[in-house]
């Protein structure tokens, strides 16, 4: 079949589930522990970071992965992708929190 994502990216789509979830579960840890921290009052509002964050984080690590070992498999490219893309996963986590705290009115 050759509208499949396998075909028109050429990588297996099930290879991207674990970047992907290591890449959310950083975030989703600490805004979990940052939030059962701070147990003098829980809001509704706290559900939308832990929603939209780790999607951010999700997008970060399927990134990383293939920047670094899909694109670049070896060489001093490898090690240079792996740099950036660790640039870039910040990054990317940052403006996925500023997004949702300015999105809730938290972000002042």
């Amino acid at each position: 079949m050759k509208n499949s994502l396998k075909y028109l990216l050429g990588i297996d789509p099930n290879s991207l589930i674990l970047p992907a979830i290591l890449g959310a579960l950083v975030p989703t840890s600490l805004l979990t522990f940052l939030i059962l921290a701070n147990t003098a009052n829980y809001s509704l509002w706290m559900i939308l970071p832990l929603l939209i964050i780790p999607t951010g984080g999700a997008a970060g690590g399927i990134f990383f992965y293939l920047m670094g070992f899909h694109w670049f498999p070896k060489g001093n490219q490898k090690l240079i992708a792996i740099i950036v893309s660790i640039l870039v996963y910040f990054v990317i986590v940052w403006l996925s929190s500023v997004i949702t705290f300015n999105f809730t009115g938290h972000w002042n």
